[in-house]
């Protein structure tokens, strides 16, 4: 009779060490998520404030070869480098923000001869800038 209040006392010991590696384990678990999903967030917020700074300088190239008509400060080589930095940041992005990042390199290779002479060209070009800005600043929003 003696053995019988030691093996419960042994079970509930086990029962206390199991129940406290599963909470240790869903806690580790957890908390790797959670860091990863913040590094994730980070990056994307980098990337995305990145871009924003890089789409201000593309407009105001822009801007400047258009209507300005400034040749220092609009050099379409200027926008060139721009609209490259856009479209290999955006591949940090979520995917729209890759298909807008193309488009704006399309609508800047098919109109940037026009900056300065034609209003269309100025703005197609400005459209894909806004439409990626838009977007960089969802998905900016988006996040936790």
């Amino acid at each position: 009779m003696t053995d019988a209040p030691r093996m419960d006392t042994r079970f509930s010991g086990l029962y206390v060490a199991i129940i406290s590696l599963v909470v240790a384990f869903t806690a580790l678990g957890y908390n790797t998520w959670r860091n990863e999903q913040s590094e994730f967030n980070r990056n994307i917020r980098r990337a995305g404030f990145e871009m924003l700074v890089h789409i201000s300088a593309l407009q105001r190239v822009t801007y400047l070869a258009h209507f300005e008509m400034d040749r220092e400060g609009g050099n379409p080589r200027n926008g060139w480098v721009e609209v490259l930095v856009l479209r290999d940041l955006s591949m940090l992005m979520p995917d729209t923000s890759a298909l807008r990042a193309e488009a704006l390199y399309r609508a800047w290779n098919d109109n940037w001869r026009g900056l300065g002479e034609d209003d269309l060209a100025v703005a197609a070009i400005d459209q894909a800038i806004d439409n990626l800005r838009k977007d960089v600043v969802a998905i900016l929003e988006s996040l936790d």
